[in-house]
């Protein structure tokens, strides 16, 4: 190799490194080093693992965890082998296994309940009145209204928010479906009523915390005093805490519970699925449909139409 081309394998492999996202790797990770303890405590090989391997592996877990679970630690033992250049251990008798766990204990993924608006309504009644009500405020209605997922609410810098007549653009430099950072534009309206306007609620929140730049939501302590960027944990722990707060089942909400809750909510108002698709941003019709089918369940529904 000529010395011109020397620095290059290690760039190339810097770039092969943010192929994926960082949350992909730290799963990949977790999961590969419980494959590999599995593997020590049971006497069997870890790289290469054997099919049968594998399938017993799956075999342990298949009452605890989750399908969906199951098949991204398939995903991660198989990245693991690629990188070491060893043949993928996922043969007849791991995909048989996958199979029968799918048949006894079924696909569906446990769902965040969608906040919708009236919940989201009695979450803001129960935030407090000082800076930390504001911020909560700000949250709970920013996240709502542009359907927003945890990390790209919390990645928000002032300087992605414009201002205007007709409300606020937010810009999402960097999402789940943009991880090459084209950057996405999301236009939240002002409400109808002055006490839920996530425009009005955004800017009281930042006028009070005295935040002309960098992050737009920042942790606040029990005095009061602003901090750092909130992470996406916090957002998650906020939401709980503000359910709880409101009389709400906490277990059954999450940080996706604002987003679930948008599409769902404009779904039961009869909002196209274009237009939820546009605020969502989901590529997938099939998902979003996943959401007015659930804001649909009373609408029109058949069963009300027999006169019972």
């Amino acid at each position: 190799m000529s010395a011109a081309l020397a620095p290059l394998p290690a760039r190339a492999a810097q770039y092969a490194a943010l192929a994926r996202s960082d949350a992909t790797l730290h799963a990949y990770a977790s999961d590969w080093q419980h494959f590999c303890r599995w593997c020590e405590a049971h006497g069997a090989a870890s790289l290469p693992a054997a099919d049968a391997t594998l399938a017993l592996y799956l075999s342990d877990l298949a009452a605890t965890h989750r399908p969906a679970t199951l098949r991204r630690r398939m995903a991660s033992i198989a990245a693991a082998h690629r990188a070491a250049r060893q043949p993928l251990p996922a043969g007849e008798a791991t995909h048989a296994v996958m199979r029968g766990i799918r048949r006894a204990h079924g696909t569906a993924q446990r769902q965040a309940r969608p906040a919708r608006t009236a919940e989201v309504r009695r979450m803001l009644a129960a935030c407090g009145t000082g800076t930390q009500g504001l911020r909560d405020r700000a949250l709970l209605l920013l996240g709502f209204a542009a359907a927003l997922r945890r990390s790209e609410l919390v990645a928000l810098d002032v300087a992605d928010l414009d201002w205007s007549e007709d409300g606020l653009t937010l810009t999402v430099r960097r999402s789940k479906t943009d991880q090459e950072g084209a950057g996405q534009r999301i236009g939240v309206p002002y409400g109808q009523r002055a006490a839920t306007c996530p425009v009005r609620a955004v800017r009281a929140w930042l006028d009070a915390a005295g935040i002309a730049e960098g992050a737009a939501l920042r942790s606040v302590d029990r005095w009061g005093r602003v901090g750092g960027r909130l992470t996406a944990q916090a957002v998650a722990l906020r939401v709980k805490a503000l359910a709880e707060a409101a009389g709400l089942d906490p277990a059954r909400f999450s940080g996706h519970s604002l987003r679930a809750g948008l599409a769902t909510a404009a779904a039961e108002a009869g909002a196209s699925e274009r237009s939820i698709m546009a605020q969502t941003r989901h590529r997938s019709v099939a998902m979003v449909r996943r959401y007015i089918r659930e804001g649909s369940l009373f609408r029109e529904n058949a069963a009300g139409t027999v006169g019972l």
